[in-house]
């Protein structure tokens, strides 16, 4: 870059790109003291001498340069991707430059372009050339770039996109009803493109997948292990047809769009089979589709798999080994209270055990149980099921979650004549189920004598192996993590923690996979005593931890002590 243009475009206040790199912290003032007394010895640039020696890493350079040249920066890792954008740009150009079409603005024919050096005037004018569009530069991290160039091109959806886009009508014509055509847009173009959703969300691992229609764009969302990603974003003109094709799949009528709907459907990729459950929602810009991915293939995890060890896991299984008594999961929605249930029933199903469940909705079949679906408006409720299963000689029963007193009160007299009842509880822990069910109006001295133990449970990200690494602690941090755990720390230990420093396998978030933290409270005669005495979840806390329960918190730590998980993720989930 000539030393004129790089002058013009720094800014007025004539900071250097060390001081610049010291007001963002990735440099000390000494270290850049010396750049600049280098710069003036050797009448290099400071940015060859930064590079030279190693100061700093690609990101922080990049952000640094863009805030000297005023030019915006994106970080590319939470970007969707926009096959509109990409059908504008071919691939070789993309590589050629090492710039990626990041969003299109179509009436005022502008295009955001994040580029490795948006200084570069030749790069652009290429650009602008090529596509007819007016290039708005930001600055992005090289690396980063490369990869969503990669995988951008690859898994887009440019062609399809574009080819349906040009038989959707026009926002600016009227409509012409063409009766030579099955539809405004050919339904194979709309079913390739679902089907790529489809297959992504299969291959990325997600759970759910949302597309929701919003002024300009449709956006689809997938969430991988537990946290929202946007991946795609899809013209406006399209969402109708796109939702459409999913309605019709999932057996929804396609003309009633004023109310939600439910609905399922099946979804096969050359690797595995999964089941689609449908849900849709009428918003201000559209109607919008969530659905929720069951894997078929891959079976339920064992305990130990999904993080139950030590102490924990053996006062979880001398409670199951119990004939009769009342085991209660608790925890948010999305906590994994299903999965741990089905790992438990999984464990204890065999031929001598009738087991029946009664669940809203069945998530996972399992061969030899007897699974009833909740069917409230042909009467089917938790409580009727319930009292349905007492003439059906069971041994184990699992009831999805109890809501009521009515609920509570079955599940109750199901275990002390004799049955093995397993139950979720919406609570925050272990302790604040026994005065749920209180409140519910359940007797203290029945549930004193039913229920056997209580598992509260969060969901973490694991870090991906293959980029772990390992940094000091900060001693805040640390001398926190100490005090939660106590006597837990352990002796000759450092201050050495881990983190995923992200790669192209885990799309830069350095999490691959879930596993649980759990907190598991046996009832203990202590406890009972509490129960009786109507004490409060705080004082049934106390006298727990004072008998050796670890608590959510504290596993969580535990965890993130052997690498396994970040403090992050244990803060963000079991934060009280």
């Amino acid at each position: 870059m000539p030393a004129q243009s790089q002058s013009s475009l720094t800014n007025s206040d004539s900071k250097t790109l060390a001081d610049i790199l010291v007001s963002l912290g990735a440099l000390d003032s000494a270290r850049a003291e010396q750049i600049k007394l280098s710069e003036i010895q050797t009448g290099k640039p400071q940015e060859e001498i930064i590079i030279n020696q190693g100061l700093v890493d690609e990101s922080a350079l990049v952000k640094a340069k863009a805030a000297l040249y005023n030019i915006p920066y994106i970080d590319l890792t939470n970007i969707p991707v926009s096959p509109e954008a990409l059908s504008i740009l071919p691939q070789e150009v993309a590589m050629r430059f090492k710039v990626f079409p990041v969003s299109i603005d179509l009436p005022n024919k502008q295009v955001v372009v994040a580029m490795a050096d948006p200084l570069n005037l030749t790069a652009i004018e290429f650009v602008e050339q090529k596509t007819g569009y007016i290039v708005k530069p930001h600055a992005a991290d090289p690396a980063k770039i490369e990869t969503m160039i990669a995988a951008g091109y690859t898994t887009s959806l440019a062609k399809e996109v574009s080819e349906a886009l040009r038989e959707s009508p026009s926002r600016d014509k009227i409509k012409t009803l063409d009766a030579t055509k099955t539809g405004l847009i050919r339904e194979e173009k709309v079913a390739e493109i679902v089907t790529h959703i489809l297959g992504f969300a299969v291959k990325a691992r997600a759970s759910d997948v949302h597309i929701e229609s919003q002024e300009r764009a449709t956006r689809v969302r997938y969430r991988i292990d537990g946290i929202l990603q946007e991946k795609l974003t899809i013209p406006r003109e399209l969402h109708d047809a796109l939702i459409s094709r999913i309605k019709i799949l999932s057996g929804m009528k396609i003309d009633e769009k004023r109310v939600p709907q439910d609905g399922r459907f099946n979804f096969k990729t050359e690797d595995e089979e999964v089941d689609l459950r449908v849900s849709t929602l009428p918003t201000t810009w559209g109607e919008k589709i969530v659905m929720r991915l069951l894997r078929k293939t891959g079976g339920v995890p064992e305990l130990q798999e999904l993080g139950l060890r030590g102490r924990a896991l053996k006062n979880l299984q001398d409670a199951i080994l119990r004939p009769h008594g009342i085991i209660l999961i608790t925890g948010p929605t999305g906590s994994g209270k299903t999965t741990t249930l089905y790992s438990i029933i999984q464990k204890i199903n065999t031929p001598k055990v009738n087991i029946v469940t009664l669940e809203d909705p069945i998530e996972y079949k399992i061969a030899g149980v007897n699974q009833v679906q909740v069917n409230p408006a042909a009467g089917l409720t938790f409580a009727s099921g319930l009292r349905a299963f007492l003439r059906q000689d069971p041994n184990i029963i699992l009831v999805g979650e109890i809501r009521d007193q009515e609920t509570a009160d079955l599940a109750i007299q199901a275990s002390l004549t004799g049955h093995l009842v397993f139950a979720t509880l919406h609570t925050n822990d272990s302790s604040g189920a026994l005065p749920r069910l209180i409140d519910m109006g359940a007797e203290p001295f029945l549930i004193a004598s039913s229920v056997t133990a209580i598992v509260a449970q969060r969901v973490v990200r694991t870090i991906h192996a293959d980029c772990k690494t390992s940094y000091s602690g900060e001693p805040k941090v640390i001398e926190e993590m100490k005090n939660v755990l106590g006597n837990l720390w352990p002796s000759a230990r450092d201050n050495t923690l881990y983190k995923g420093t992200g790669d192209q396998e885990c799309a830069n978030s350095g999490y691959y996979g879930r596993i649980a933290v759990f907190e598991v409270l046996p009832v203990t005669e202590k406890i009972s005593r509490l129960i009786l005495e109507r004490a409060s979840s705080g004082e049934i806390d106390k006298e727990a931890r004072e008998e050796g329960m670890i608590t959510l918190k504290q596993d969580g730590y535990l965890k993130a002590l052997e690498g396994i998980t970040t403090v992050e993720e244990v803060l963000r989930v079991a934060q009280e």
